[in-house]
């Protein structure tokens, strides 16, 4: 508003130099207000920025006419952003779904959300021991290292975990969930030369921690195996209003005061940044159980493995494009079933085989030489081929290109010669929004879909006419879709076909199209007409949009 812009051509210049990069996709994530809880605060802001209150609320409400609807953030953000992006690929796709509403004309496939899968810095969570390797042969060089030398590094790393915790429960910072016997049973009982399970992060609900606990007998025989045991730590924290979180928690302090897990599973309090540091470094798998899709990224399981430790998750979030074979382990991606219950079953007794008939024999399994070859294979697997692309540096190089070059290209151009680009680009979006409802159609013609087979290779005309009014012919966009159904029921496209200006006379608009099918199926077919601009960034930098 300081350089004299109206408010329509100063969102203009906010979006041409915004990207929105939301971070989950649970639903308690993305705030939302009432308009009462909002005229408290910002009733004001309307006067200050020269515009009304209902074009405010139009920037986080879907239909601003409905009272009860809230005035959601995340809307805001991405109105006011011309680039979306989540922080995982299958991110991306979740964060289409959740944002399809602020663009109804479009499938949530076609929508300009992108990506950038989030990445850890390097220098901060990597240990010593793996810096010095690194330096010496980089991450794709650690096949090149000597095996004796991988197996030393996890081991020493291994015995500072497991003696920081000794010391971590003992004395004034003993844990009030574990009794002085208890404490004295945990130091005895852990050991720093077993394959150890690293499980730490907030707990929310949708990390599924009690995954491990459905069926105790069998955790207990897998634990409690004299030939291949195993011990888990756990550490985390919930937030103060999680209830459901908190009762995690309590159940895994339960679980590890049992006779048959004390020593063995193991709780930790006080979780913070250095802890987190010796668990990521120090443990020999990363477990990660999310409910799929609610993961957007997760960083801790690459931090884990800059330090040659294992992941094993559900394919959700990162995991999804770092999972390898031989160089971690991975649940399906996809459901098995619909009920939660029946599902977290399944996924729980999949971990407890894998645990039992792959990690641990292969932990277990040491050549002539005393040494786990194929386990070190694993590890040099996973560092070569996984936590080389998760690195800060490859993270930024990908913002960088995708997002922050193109979009200070389009701010310079859009405030050049005093934000002529953004004045254009508001008073045309204000034109064909005030004459957007006038467009009639005169006429529709297509090939008969319905009676009529269609022969691949040959050719098929469609024509559109409107009358257009006050706009011109290259206003508008006209396109044909055709999409198949899927098994979940919805649609995917399968081609869109462009309509072109056949014939244009006294605001009469003629467009015709080819179409020539060139694979067989069952598709649905509809026209479409937007709002075109070659001048407009992508489609969805303006949300105007009528199927015929």
């Amino acid at each position: 508003m300081e350089q004299g812009l109206r408010f329509d051509e100063a969102v203009e210049v906010v979006r041409a130099s915004s990207l929105f990069t939301t971070h989950t996709p649970v639903p308690a994530g993305h705030d939302a207000f009432s308009e009462e809880m909002l005229r408290t605060y910002i009733a004001h802001y309307p006067d200050r920025m020269n515009t009304t209150w209902k074009t405010l609320m139009g920037l986080g409400k879907i239909d601003v006419h409905h009272p009860d609807e809230k005035f959601s953030m995340s809307f805001l953000a991405a109105n006011l952003s011309l680039e979306v992006n989540g922080v995982s690929w299958l991110h991306g796709k979740v964060s289409r779904e959740i944002l399809a509403p602020l663009w109804p004309g479009y499938l949530a496939e076609e929508l300009h959300v992108s990506y950038v899968t989030n990445g850890v810095h390097y220098p901060t969570w990597t240990a010593a021991e793996w810096k010095a390797i690194y330096s010496q042969s980089c991450f794709e060089g650690i096949y090149q290292v000597e095996d004796g030398l991988v197996w030393d590094v996890r081991n020493k790393l291994r015995a500072k975990l497991i003696a920081t915790i000794k010391e971590h429960i003992s004395g004034q910072s003993a844990p009030a969930h574990y009794s002085p016997r208890d404490i004295v049973a945990i130091r005895e009982t852990l050991r720093d030369d077993i394959l150890t399970i690293g499980f730490a992060r907030r707990f929310a609900t949708y990390k599924r921690a009690h995954l491990l606990f459905k069926n105790l007998d069998r955790l207990s025989q897998i634990i409690n195996n004299p030939q291949q045991p195993v011990q888990i730590v756990f550490a985390g924290k919930a937030h103060p209003a999680d209830k459901a979180g908190q009762d995690l928690i309590k159940r895994i302090v339960e679980v590890s005061r049992m006779p048959q897990f004390l020593g063995k599973i193991l709780f930790l309090e006080n979780y913070d940044m250095n802890l987190a540091k010796l668990m990521v470094q120090g443990v020999d798998i990363w477990m990660n159980t999310p409910t799929r899709p609610l993961e957007a990224s997760g960083t801790s399981g690459e931090k884990a493995v800059m330090n040659g430790v294992m992941h094993f998750s559900v394919l959700d979030g990162w995991w999804v494009e770092g999972y390898q074979p031989n160089a971690g382990w991975a649940l399906p991606m996809e459901r098995t079933y619909a009920n939660q219950e029946f599902q977290d079953e399944m996924d729980s007794e999949t971990i407890y085989n894998m645990l039992e008939d792959q990690i641990a024999p292969l932990f277990y399994t040491f050549n002539q030489k005393g040494l786990p070859a194929d386990w070190i294979q694993f590890i040099k697997n996973t560092i070569a081929r996984v936590a080389v692309n998760f690195t800060t540096r490859r993270m930024l190089a990908d913002y960088e290109q995708r997002f922050y070059t193109p979009l200070c290209r389009r701010h310079h151009d859009m405030i050049a010669n005093d934000y002529e680009l953004a004045r254009e680009m508001a008073r045309w979006k204000k034109r064909i929004s005030r004459e957007w409802s006038n467009i009639e159609m005169i006429d529709f013609k297509r090939p008969d879909m319905v009676n009529q087979e269609l022969l691949l290779g040959k050719k098929y005309e469609a024509e559109a006419v409107f009358h257009i009014g006050d706009l011109q012919p290259e206003d508008l966009g006209v396109e044909m879709v055709l999409a198949e159904e899927e098994k979940s029921g919805k649609f995917k496209i399968a081609a869109k076909v462009e309509f072109k200006l056949h014939d244009y006379n006294q605001s009469i608009a003629t467009y015709r199209c080819v179409l020539i099918p060139d694979s067989a199926g069952i598709f649905y077919v509809a026209g479409r007409m937007y709002a075109k601009n070659k001048k407009l960034a992508h489609r969805q930098d303006f949300v105007l949009v009528k199927w015929l």
